[in-house]
């Protein structure tokens, strides 16, 4: 049923580009087709994603579909792949390829050629991604924070700009909060994945903390569960965010009313994981803090509820880290007004019915 109501507002979307864009029917349906696969990839590939993208307006939910598949793709290719180094060669020709409207015959390709020409996304964004996967590649490693917010600029920001830019929101101060809050969430990644990153022979704490703490990143590897320095580390990265998320979700006042419940639950949904973190005992060698689909469901509930503090913090200047994302995207052509609709409030509220709906479903499924 969900599946069956993802695939006709991919359509209906899909009708209304054909007339904007003067697209023939088949090439009208076969982007409804490429929508939703993409939409498929983010459903079964990223669950906090997946779940705060459900409260987004649906034709700003298409276009985000469209960038976040294109980048998982890309990022298992060279992650999980036999040759990280000719992965990245390949990905880096289809990214050529899109931004030259050229994109390889795949659904997640043409998907995303269409909304990085559609919104005037600057190759920059996506191609600082690509270095940020190339580092991962490489086994680079990191001696300060602001090394690890360097490679949170490329992994994380990249997409909350590149989303941003597919609200409608271009001003330096909301792209610039936008850029704290994707690095607060990549930060929170980091420390809920340390173990598994040590196992797979990965560390992203910063090398001076590590000696500080009278650690190496081999010795992170050896633990069954994190003794004291190891949690002392974790809830340092954790802190390390919360400023990050507190001027990132100011900038929650600066976005389209209709984008702005969508973005809440993905806040809370990604501190709610440092909060599992804590009540763990910061222990993230032995475990992985798991937000439960219940409370997931919860704070995606309360996002609609406006925060009567919420104002955003413009005079806070962006993070010297990611300025480079801001100025590539102030240095862009302005998007076609006819190449996307705007976002109207009212648009989401259907969503909270759909959690409900796979949450009984999943339940159902436990049950048999």
């Amino acid at each position: 049923m969900a599946i069956g109501l993802a695939g006709a507002r991919n359509e209906e979307y899909a009708i209304r580009m054909q007339s904007r864009l003067a697209l023939s029917p088949d090439q009208a349906a076969e982007l409804a087709g490429d929508f939703a696969a993409c939409g498929r990839i983010i459903r079964d590939g990223s669950k906090s994603f997946h779940a705060a993208s459900l409260l987004l307006p649906r034709d700003v939910r298409a276009a985000a579909y469209a960038l976040y598949a294109f980048c998982r793709v890309s990022d298992d290719a060279v992650d999980l792949g036999a040759d990280p180094a000719g992965a990245l060669l390949s990905v880096r020709c289809r990214l050529r390829q899109a931004y030259a409207g050229q994109p390889d015959p795949s659904s997640v390709d043409r998907a995303f050629a269409w909304v990085i020409s559609a919104y005037s996304i600057p190759s920059a964004l996506p191609e600082a991604l690509l270095e940020g996967f190339e580092w991962d590649a490489a086994g680079r490693n990191f001696e300060t924070l602001s090394d690890v917010k360097t490679y949170a600029a490329r992994v994380a920001a990249t997409v909350g700009v590149m989303i941003s830019l597919v609200m409608g929101v271009r001003s330096r101060e909301a792209l610039a909060r936008a850029c704290d809050l994707g690095m607060a969430m990549q930060l929170t990644n980091i420390a809920r994945d340390i173990g598994e990153d040590a196992r797979a022979g990965r560390c992203y704490l910063p090398l001076e903390w590590l000696r500080e703490a009278g650690l190496s990143s081999a010795d992170l590897a050896g633990l069954a569960e994190a003794d004291s320095p190891v949690r002392a580390l974790t809830a340092r990265m954790l802190d390390a965010a919360r400023p990050l998320y507190r001027s990132g979700v100011s900038g929650i006042a600066l976005l389209p009313e209709a984008c702005r419940p969508a973005i809440r639950a993905a806040a809370s949904i990604y501190a709610e994981i440092g909060a599992e973190i804590a009540r763990g005992g910061h222990d993230t060698i032995a475990r992985r803090a798991v937000v439960s689909k219940r409370r997931k469901i919860a704070l995606a509930a309360s996002s609609f509820i406006p925060v009567r503090t919420e104002e955003a913090d413009a005079d806070l200047p962006p993070a010297p880290e990611c300025a480079f994302l801001i100025e590539a995207v102030a240095a862009a052509p302005l998007p076609r007004p006819q190449a996307a609709d705007i976002p109207r409030a009212g648009t989401a509220p259907w969503a909270i019915d759909l959690f409900l709906r796979l949450e009984q479903r999943d339940l159902q499924a436990e049950a048999g």
